[in-house]
This record gives structure tokens, C-alpha cells and sequence, in this order.
């Protein structure tokens, strides 16, 4: 239920996003007739694209074998709006490409391309006014999200210098070493001295 509830949704949206200008036509046929899929860790369905002349249908099941298989994670979803991190994504780790990967540099130069105003996506469904009021608010949430957390790993990396250089260095370890040792024979020489006198008496 929930995977129809995302292809369903995610269809909608890149319909408005990939389909509507006429200026993105070229970029479009390039993808005509290819299959996308992408494997997410924190689904246990894939979601495919199957790339057509109006549309691109999304699918949570393909019996034939996709043009292109894509196996990352959520977090590295938005980034494939920026078609210069894409390399960089492969690299990483965090992107794992199988089969044709001109179908994913075309899909991803395609939404590169693509204004994308969530304001103007929702608008058919929620009217104008109520679309922009709340895409602002979740933009707000946002950015504060994202302030907190930078504040946050702040404070964090501020904490972690300050311990680290409250603790003590090798060579501070090895002199408090030396010492205990020093402290311990002494202490142990001066109980022999003490046990002769108590013998001598």
C-alpha cells in the first residue's frame, strides 16, 4: 500500500516536473523507451522508471531487466539534482550504478534541467494561496532544522578539542608513569628501612 502511495505520488510529480516545457522535448526522447531502476536501502520494493513519450511511469515491479540499475539510499537522492555531484556520488560509495549509465547522467541532466517549485506542484491540489503558505513553513522548518544541527555538530566538535586537549599527551602519560614507579620503590625501600629498625630494636 505504501510503495503504490510513492509510485503513484512520485509519478504525478515527475510528470509536472519532466513533461510539462516543451524546451526539455530533446532531453526527453533521449530517455524514450529506457528503464531506470532504483534500489533504495530503506525500501523493500524497487521503484522503476519506464521512460515514455508523455510520461514516465513508475512501478514497483519489472519482469524484464532495466536498461539501468541505481542502488544508493535516501540520503543521497537529492544530490541527483545536481548533475556535477554525480561522479562524485559513484566514487564515494554512495551510488552504485549497474548496466547503461548514460540512462542515469540523461535522467539526472533532465531533472537538472527542471524548475523545480513545490508551490507549483501542489497548487492543483491545494490552490495557490494554501501552497505557497505552506511550502514557505516547511521551508522555515527547515532551515532551522539545518541551523540547529550546524550549531549542534559546533558545539560537538567545540567539546571534543576542548577534552582532547584537557587529556594528557604520550609523553605526560610515560613521565606520571615514571613517577608512580619511582613513588612505589621508594615507598617499598622505605618499608625494608622501617622493618630493619623493628628487627634491630
Amino acid at each position: 500500500m505504501l510503495m503504490s502511495l510513492i509510485a503513484a505520488t512520485l509519478e504525478i510529480a515527475l510528470k509536472r516536473l519532466l513533461y510539462q516545457d516543451q524546451f526539455m522535448k530533446t532531453a526527453r526522447q533521449r530517455l524514450k523507451g529506457k528503464t531506470l531502476r532504483f534500489e533504495l536501502a530503506e525500501l523493500d520494493s524497487p521503484v522503476i522508471l519506464v521512460f515514455g513519450e508523455s510520461q514516465a511511469d513508475v512501478l514497483t515491479s519489472w519482469d524484464d531487466p532495466a536498461d539501468c540499475t541505481v542502488k544508493t539510499h535516501f540520503s543521497a537522492i537529492p544530490a541527483l539534482r545536481r548533475r556535477q555531484r554525480l561522479p562524485a556520488l559513484i566514487k564515494q560509495g554512495d551510488l552504485e550504478v549497474d548496466g547503461d549509465i548514460q540512462v542515469v547522467q540523461q535522467f539526472v541532466a533532465l531533472l537538472d534541467m527542471a524548475e523545480c517549485d513545490p508551490a507549483e506542484l501542489l497548487s492543483p491540489y491545494l490552490g495557490d494561496v494554501l501552497s505557497e503558505g505552506l511550502t514557505q513553513r516547511v521551508s522555515a522548518h527547515a532551515d532551522n532544522i539545518k541551523r540547529r544541527w550546524t550549531d549542534r555538530q559546533t558545539q560537538w566538535g567545540q567539546a571534543v578539542t576542548e577534552e582532547w586537549r584537557l587529556s594528557p599527551s604520550a609523553l605526560e602519560l610515560a613521565w606520571f608513569s615514571e613517577e608512580v614507579d619511582t613513588l612505589d620503590r621508594d615507598g617499598a625501600a622505605l618499608a625494608a628501612r622501617l622493618e630493619r629498625m623493628e628487627i634491630s630494636r
